[in-house]
């Protein structure tokens, strides 16, 4: 038997890719998930590999027009060898890297205290080039106890009007010949008006294991 009525005052239907829709007693009886919600596109596993690459149309990967902003979150990252991390964009997939422009700045504590500083790293700036762009500043070190975390904003990918602004934050504990806290704060852009497909995170040697989880935020 078809169903011809159905009284309700509040309905949620959450389908593929998380897009939430809900039905109210609005007259049109329909709205979507509110502005600035942030949904969950994929959960990639790294296990002893060298990069992971996160590409539009690849394994569910949406990274195209759907949302306004990206968030990629790197949860417990622990490498094979010490090493710095990397981030880059692609407007192909990764067959080549995009030119990126920005600006890096370094605020570290070493635990006995002996020195503290904030400083601007000149050295790990990408100037209008290809370059992977670091988001440590100071190798990661491969005891049990060192490990990253971090978050990469990136704005707009889909727009062929405008450069593609990206902002990283990033935490973690270097564990040397004195272990240091270190937090690193990268912003810049992708110098391309062409649309930006796919991200990579990648060490400079050695593997890595840990979680990234991408979210799209609602415009």
């Amino acid at each position: 038997m078809a169903l011809s009525k159905f009284e309700y005052n509040s309905f949620d239907v959450t389908p593929v890719a998380s897009n939430a829709f809900a039905f109210n007693s609005t007259p049109n009886g329909l709205t979507t998930a509110a502005a600035g919600a942030m949904n969950l596109i994929k959960t990639t596993t790294a296990s002893g590999v060298a990069n992971v690459d996160l590409t539009h149309g690849s394994n569910d990967v949406v990274l195209d027009g759907t949302y306004d902003t990206y968030l990629f979150k790197l949860i417990n990252i622990h490498v094979s060898a010490q090493c710095e991390f990397a981030v880059n964009f692609s407007t192909d997939g990764q067959s080549s890297a995009a030119s990126k422009q920005t600006t890096t700045f370094n605020c570290y504590h070493q635990e006995n205290g002996a020195s503290t500083e904030f400083e601007y790293v000149a050295a790990d700036d990408r100037a209008n080039n290809v370059g992977d762009q670091q988001i440590t500043a100071i190798d990661i070190g491969t005891q049990n106890d060192s490990g990253l975390c971090a978050e990469v904003f990136l704005f707009s990918p889909a727009s062929t009007t405008f450069m593609k602004h990206f902002v990283v934050k990033s935490q973690y504990f270097s564990h040397q010949s004195t272990p240091y806290s270190n937090n690193v704060f990268v912003g810049g852009y992708v110098n391309t008006t062409s649309a930006v497909n796919s991200v990579r995170f990648l060490t400079s040697t050695g593997n890595f294991d840990g979680t990234i989880k991408m979210y799209g935020i609602t415009k």
